[in-house]
């Protein structure tokens, strides 16, 4: 028997409040465990950013801790940020085959070229350590390989269950071991953490089996090329969308460098069944068979589809076009803010001459558990306290109503925020404190160097542009040797507002001279009064207020 745990710590770094950016952190006394590191899609407002991912300072102070990182799943959501974490971290990384493989992958993409200790870990697998034992369970989702994590201390099993569903009719690389969660919530659960993405959809998730049946019957009705977009790592998806094509005999081009990689890595280890040696045709070969024997499945460079139908709708794309009669499936679901761009995307289809059948048949289906799944994983792990993880504000909301109705008590269920520490101690959980926790924005291959500043600077510059003053002084000769001239940036066309350029360069002049007849001025003054009375003299003129730049030089 191990030793009694005198504390332990819940920490959530990312995946509460929002969707993606999953980092839970888990300390037992001395040692910390850490499940997933997951990126996030940007949202509107953080112009020109790549992904958003966890602030890491708490786990970079305390790395000597840190006794591994441990991943659900494939997707982007549990692995993205695990490129940047290693290259500040030295700890090993457990997944299973897949997710391993998935994760190697995007060290590659960031060209990460430090060794990383890698562990495959199988849903049989059991960790020890000095403070706890860890053991994972299968879960059914979109992808293989995904499992839910158990951490095994004196005070009762911690569970993640990772992202899941519940679907009988799935094939082996899918199934969840409902023994095993059983087996876990009879030992006794002292906290679950459970995915909440679904928490607001009552009843259970549509069975896969309903969405293979709709998208052969749809493949079979279907006249003209068929077009399937889809998420890259959505492989139950992709292996549906290669038996309606193997049923139907029509052939399959992959489109897209990240559904590619995707495709060869789950090829290699026997995780898409490929039923025929020639039913995937490359890309080039498209021409040599007819409309009726196509079928082209595509995502985005980040996976994400809509970005990609729309070049292939505006004739834009490197190899396919939208042509009269062809066939389109949207099978993914928009994340949230993406619903405007799928709505659009819709549109443009239509408007190249395709049907877009997704609206008309399901042939879709979300990865997560609604309502009644969610109870039956609460009812399984039978849990004293429950924390909702892996979901915007009002879907935690949504689990906890849930976990009240299953029985768990009102003051045994936390929301946690960002950064903030649950602690188990003498008996009982309470909040006790906060740590370094928000988003790390990375803009190419800048990492967190983009802050709040530079995103005011790029709002201010796409609402109102840029004017640039640049004035050359002879500091000896006190007076202007070239120049006030005006550089007009989206703010407004120069050739039709020649009186309003002429009337700024006549204000900046005074400006300029009135400061240059004191006995002291400095450039830092200058600068500051043409800003501000240029500022107040272009808002009355036109009511918008650009970034006003003054550049003064010396000769």
């Amino acid at each position: 028997m191990k030793k009694k745990n005198e504390s332990i710590k819940i920490i959530p770094l990312g995946g509460v409040g929002e969707i993606g950016k999953n980092m839970y952190v888990f300390e037992v006394d001395e040692d910390i465990f850490v499940i997933d590191a997951g990126l996030m899609y940007p949202e509107d407002e953080m112009l020109g950013i790549d992904i958003v991912i966890p602030d890491i300072t708490y786990l970079e102070d305390n790395k000597e801790r840190i006794k591994g990182i441990f991943l659900t799943h494939g997707h982007e959501d549990a692995i993205g940020a695990l490129p940047y974490l290693l290259l500040k971290l030295n700890v090993p990384v457990y997944g299973t085959i897949l997710t391993v493989a998935f994760a190697k992958e995007k060290l590659k993409e960031v060209r990460v070229k430090k060794e990383v200790q890698f562990q495959i870990i199988k849903a049989n697998t059991v960790l020890h350590y000095d403070t706890v034992d860890i053991s994972f369970f299968r879960t059914t989702h979109s992808i293989p390989g995904s499992i839910g994590i158990c951490i095994h201390t004196s005070e009762g099993n911690i569970v993640h269950t990772g992202d899941f569903k519940f679907d009988q009719s799935v094939s082996d690389f899918y199934q969840s071991d409902i023994a095993e969660m059983a087996r876990v919530g009879s030992e006794g659960v002292l906290c679950l953490l459970s995915d909440s993405t679904e928490a607001e959809h009552p009843g259970l998730t549509t069975s896969e089996r309903v969405i293979a049946g709709e998208m052969s019957n749809a493949f079979y009705s279907a006249k003209g090329r068929i077009i399937v977009a889809c998420f890259a790592s959505n492989l139950i998806r992709i292996q549906q969308v290669f038996d309606a094509a193997y049923e139907t005999g029509r052939k399959i081009a992959v489109v897209g460098k990240s559904l590619e990689s995707v495709y060869e890595i789950a090829v290699s280890l026997g995780f898409l069944d490929i039923k025929s040696e020639n039913l995937v045709i490359p890309v080039s070969e498209i021409n040599q068979y007819s409309k009726e024997e196509l079928v082209i499945l595509t995502t985005g460079n980040q996976g994400e589809p809509f970005l990609v139908l729309q070049k292939m709708a505006k004739r834009t794309h490197k190899f396919i076009n939208i042509q009269k009669g062809d066939s389109v499936f949207i099978t993914a679901s928009p994340s949230p803010g993406m619903e405007l761009i799928m709505s659009k995307t819709v549109d443009m289809l239509y408007r190249a001459g395709a049907t877009v059948l997704s609206d008309r048949r399901k042939v879709h289906v979300t990865g997560h558990g609604c309502q009644e799944d969610l109870k039956l994983m609460l009812h399984l792990m039978k849990p004293k306290y429950f924390i909702p993880v892996q979901g915007e504000y009002r879907m935690l909301i949504a689990h906890s109503r849930l976990a009240e109705q299953v029985g768990v008590e009102r003051d045994h269920i936390f929301i946690p925020d960002k950064g903030e520490v649950l602690e188990y101690k003498n008996g009982k959980m309470s909040v006790s404190g906060k740590v370094a926790s928000g988003n790390v924005l990375i803009d190419g291959i800048g990492v967190g160097d983009v802050g709040n500043i530079v995103l005011r600077d790029r709002r201010l510059l796409s609402q109102d542009g840029i004017l640039i003053v640049v004035v050359t002084l002879s500091k000896y000769k006190k007076s202007i040797a070239a120049g006030p001239e005006i550089i007009s940036r989206g703010f407004v066309y120069v050739r039709e507002s020649e009186q309003l350029m002429s009337d700024s360069t006549s204000l900046v002049r005074n400006i300029v001279e009135k400061n240059m007849e004191k006995d002291a001025f400095d450039w830092s003054s200058i600068k500051q009064d043409i800003r501000d009375q240029l500022n107040y003299f272009l808002f009355e003129k036109t009511k918008r207020r650009p970034m006003i730049l003054p550049i003064i030089m010396e000769v």
